[in-house]
């Protein structure tokens, strides 16, 4: 049965889209990974969509979903990568909550290459801490067989 994680934030348009793809890229079958937003904008960022695709992830199948169609269903892992969703997100109960406080690229100022930078680094700073997630959950899976 696969690892159930929900990826939140305000918008549901940039960053735990991003993240929701990058973990299904990363976790692999073993992870089911859906992402929402306490206050969904509707849309998936198109700076978004242009970020992940220069690393061979399309998200523009994505949409922008709320947190409400996800209560009352179990998951393992709740992650939130902005502090107003962390103070917005519904229990979960019996979920480990995990909370990443993450720039919203959104608000990057420039060009549209400029822009597009701040959400490359953005993505690349989800990518780092998803990694670190997995391996940590392995070396958890691992130390958990090896008990007496």
């Amino acid at each position: 049965m696969p690892h159930r994680v929900l990826i939140l934030c305000t918008g549901n348009c940039v960053r735990s889209q991003m993240a929701e793809g990058l973990l299904r890229r990363l976790g692999g079958s073993g992870y089911e990974v859906h992402s929402a937003g306490s206050r969904p904008n509707g849309f998936v960022s198109p700076l978004a969509i242009e970020a992940m695709g220069k690393v061979g992830i399309d998200i523009s199948g994505h949409r922008s979903k709320s947190v409400a169609e996800f209560e009352g269903q179990k998951f393992d892992t709740v992650i939130t990568v902005c502090d107003s969703a962390a103070e917005e997100c519904p229990a979960f109960p019996g979920a480990q909550r995990i909370h990443w406080s993450i720039w919203d690229p959104g608000n990057a100022t420039g060009s549209q290459e400029e822009k597009l930078a701040a959400f490359c680094r953005v993505r690349e700073e989800l990518a780092s801490r998803l990694r670190q997630f997995l391996a940590d959950r392995v070396l958890a899976e691992e130390a958990a067989t090896k008990k007496p």
